[in-house]
């Protein structure tokens, strides 16, 4: 599994946003330097417990993912991400509500 399906595997694991009327404000992701993250072929999400005897196996083929990458789910239901800046000068959310 490479870290980017990691990364996109936590924002599927994150809680749906529910409706406000004003912008909360973000919470950073908790991630735990032992544990893996899945997005199957079906677009469901698994975590796993990870141990130290394969480590390098994982990390072959692996990329970081990018500074200033978003994830998101579209409203068709599938995982999306997208680099590039997603604040404004002012560090408001660019695709936020209003």
């Amino acid at each position: 599994m490479s870290k980017q399906s990691l990364m996109l595997a936590l924002v599927m694991m994150a809680p749906a946003p529910l409706p406000a009327l004003a912008q909360t404000p973000a919470t950073p992701w908790v991630l735990a330097p032992d544990m893996g993250y899945g997005y199957d072929a079906n677009g469901k999400t698994f975590s796993y417990k990870m141990g130290t005897n394969n480590a390098k196996f994982l990390l072959k083929g692996a990329k970081k993912v990018p500074k200033n990458t978003l994830f998101f789910i579209g409203e068709n239901g599938q995982l999306y991400m997208r680099s590039g800046p997603f604040l404004e000068d002012d560090g408001r959310f660019k695709f936020g509500p209003g």
